[in-house]
C-alpha cells in the first residue's frame, strides 16, 4: 500500500488504484466494490472505536462510584452517539487544526505507553506483589472459548488486526497532506511500525502486571477490563487517572477516523458512485468551514449512529462492529494489491517510497493471502463447537452453518449479515443501475501522466 500510495497519492486511494490497475472488463465493477467496502469499513472503525470510548468513559462513571453502578444497553448507545455527533462537530469546524491536534495525540500516546510501562509493574509490586514472572507472560495458554485452543489462539489474532486496521487513514488525507508522495507512505509504515512496538511492550507489561484471574478481569464490575487491570494494580485513583487519559486519546482517535471516512466517502460521491452523490459532493464555502465536505461528514456521522444500534441487541452483536471494520477495510486493501499484481504490468511507476522491484509483489502476494484468511476469520461465530457433539475439522470448516456451533442471537456474528449485504448489495447496484453513470474515478491528470507522482516529478 505504502508503494501505491507514494505512486499515485488521492483521497481516493485504495479504489482509484484499483480502477487503474485491473483490466478494462473488470476496472469498473471491482473499484466500485471496493469504495464501498472500504466506506463500511471506516465506518465500522468510527463504530468500533467510539463503542469503545463510550465504554471507557461507562467504566469510570462505574469506578468513581465503586462498581456500584453498571450502564444498561440504551445509556451505553446513547453515550456512543454522543459522542460520534461530537466528532462530526469538531471535524466540521475544527479541521483546519488537526494536524497539530494529530501531533499532540501522538505524542500523548505514547507517553501513556511509557507511563503505563512503567506505573503497572510498580504498583502491582506494592500493592499485590509478586510481578509475574516471564513463564507466565510468555508461556502460559489459558482459553476462555468454547473453540479449540489452537483455533482460539488463531480468532485472537483478531484484536491486533483491528487495532493496527487504520493506516490508511493517512492515504484518504492525501490531497490535504504537504508532499504526499513522501509524507503518506511514511505514515503507513510508522504508524503500523510503532503499533506493533508500542502494543507489544505494553501487552508484556499489563499481563506481567495483571490479576491471574483473568475471568475476574473479563467480568469487571467496572465493565472494562483495562479498568479493572489499572485498579487492581494501581488502586482508585490511579486507575481514574490512567484511564482519562486513555479516553482522551481514544476519542481522538476516533476523530481521526472520522475525518478519513469523510474524505474517502467525499471522494467516491465525487465521481458519482454513492447514493445522492450529487448532494453529497458538495464542500462549503463557509468562512470557517471553507472546503470542507460538510454534507459527507454528517452522512458519516449518521451512518455510524445507525449500525451502532447494533450494540442495543448484546454484547456479540457489538463486537461486530470490531470485525466490521476488519472485513470491509481488508477486502478494500487487498483488492487494489491484487490488480496491481494480476494486471499492472509495467503501469505501475514507483514515487519516492519503493521496496524494490525484488521484494513489491512477493510482499503483495503475502499481503493479499493473508487478508483473504483474515475476511474468513472476521465472520467466524463467537462461540465454537457444541461440546455435546462430535467435532473434526471439516465441522470447522462448516461452522457457519452446521449445528455444530452454537449459533443463536447471543453467538451470531453479525458481520457476515452486514458485509455481506454490502458487498452484494453494491454489485446489484452497479449492475442494475450504476454501470451506466459509474465510468470510474474523475481525474484531472491526462492518459500519459497515469502512474507518475501526482504532486510532480520531486525527485
Amino acid at each position: 500500500m505504502a508503494d501505491m500510495a507514494s505512486a499515485m497519492p488521492t483521497a481516493g486511494g485504495l479504489y482509484f488504484w484499483t480502477h487503474y490497475f485491473a483490466s478494462e472488463k473488470w476496472k469498473n465493477p471491482l473499484s466500485f466494490l471496493v469504495g464501498y467496502s472500504n466506506t463500511i469499513g471506516l465506518i465500522g472503525g468510527i463504530c468500533s472505536i467510539d463503542y469503545g470510548f463510550a465504554s471507557m468513559l461507562l467504566s469510570v462513571i462505574s469506578l468513581v462510584r465503586d462498581g456500584n453502578w453498571s450502564a444498561t444497553r440504551p445509556v451505553i448507545y446513547g453515550t456512543y452517539v454522543a459522542t460520534v455527533f461530537a466528532h462530526g462537530i469538531i471535524a466540521i469546524f475544527f479541521a483546519r487544526i488537526m494536524p497539530r491536534i494529530q501531533s499532540a495525540c501522538i505524542f500523548l500516546n505514547i507517553a501513556l505507553v511509557v507511563a503505563t510501562v512503567i506505573a503497572l509493574p510498580l504498583g502491582k509490586a506494592k500493592n499485590s506483589p509478586p510481578v509475574n514472572p516471564g513463564s507466565y507472560v510468555f508461556g502460559e495458554v489459558q482459553n476462555h472459548t468454547t473453540w479449540p485452543t489452537g483455533w482460539a489462539f488463531i480468532m485472537a489474532w483478531l484484536s491486533p488486526i483491528w487495532t493496527i486496521g487504520a493506516f490508511d487513514s493517512c492515504v484518504h488525507m492525501s490531497e490535504e497532506a504537504t508532499h504526499a508522495a513522501r509524507a503518506v507512505p511514511l505514515g503507513i509504515i510508522s504508524s503500523a511500525g510503532l503499533c506493533g512496538l508500542l502494543g507489544f511492550v505494553s501487552l508484556a507489561v499489563i499481563a506481567s502486571s495483571m490479576d491471574r484471574n483473568i475471568e475476574g478481569i473479563l467480568n469487571s464490575k467496572f465493565g472494562q477490563p483495562m479498568t479493572q487491570i489499572y485498579y487492581d494494580a494501581l488502586g482508585k485513583s490511579g486507575a481514574l487517572g490512567f484511564m482519562v487519559v486513555v479516553m482522551i486519546v481514544q476519542f481522538f482517535m476516533g476523530l481521526s477516523i472520522v475525518l478519513a471516512a469523510s474524505r474517502q466517502s467525499w471522494a467516491f460521491s465525487r465521481d458519482g458512485a454513492l447514493p445522492l452523490s450529487s448532494f453529497f459532493r458538495k464542500v462549503s464555502q463557509h468562512t470557517f468551514m471553507r472546503y470542507q465536505p460538510v454534507r459527507m461528514v454528517c452522512g458519516i456521522v449518521v451512518a455510524s449512529a445507525v449500525i451502532g444500534l447494533l450494540c442495543l441487541i448484546d454484547e456479540a452483536a457489538a463486537s461486530a462492529l470490531f470485525s466490521l471494520a476488519v472485513a470491509g477495510n481488508d477486502l478494500a486493501w487487498l483488492t487494489p494489491i491484487l490488480a496491481r499484481l494480476l494486471w499492472g504490468g509495467d503501469r505501475f511507476i514507483p514515487g519516492e517510497f519503493y521496496t524494490g522491484k525484488y521484494l513489491s509483489k512477493p510482499i503483495g502476494w503475502v499481503a493479499v493471502i493473508y487478508m483473504m484468511f483474515v475476511i474468513v476469520l472476521t465472520m467466524i461465530p463467537t462461540e465454537g463447537p457444541n461440546p455435546s457433539r462430535e467435532f473434526t475439522l471439516h465441522h470447522t470448516i462448516l461452522c457457519v452453518f452446521a449445528d455444530w456451533v452454537l449459533v443463536e442471537a447471543q453467538t451470531m456474528n453479525y458481520t457476515v449479515v452486514i458485509n455481506g449485504s454490502l458487498w452484494l448489495g453494491a454489485l446489484a447496484y452497479y449492475y442494475a443501475h450504476a454501470r451506466k453513470t459509474y465510468k470510474g474515478p474523475q481525474t484531472t491528470v491526462s492518459p500519459e501522466d497515469e502512474g507518475k507522482n501526482l504532486e510532480g516529478d520531486s525527485k
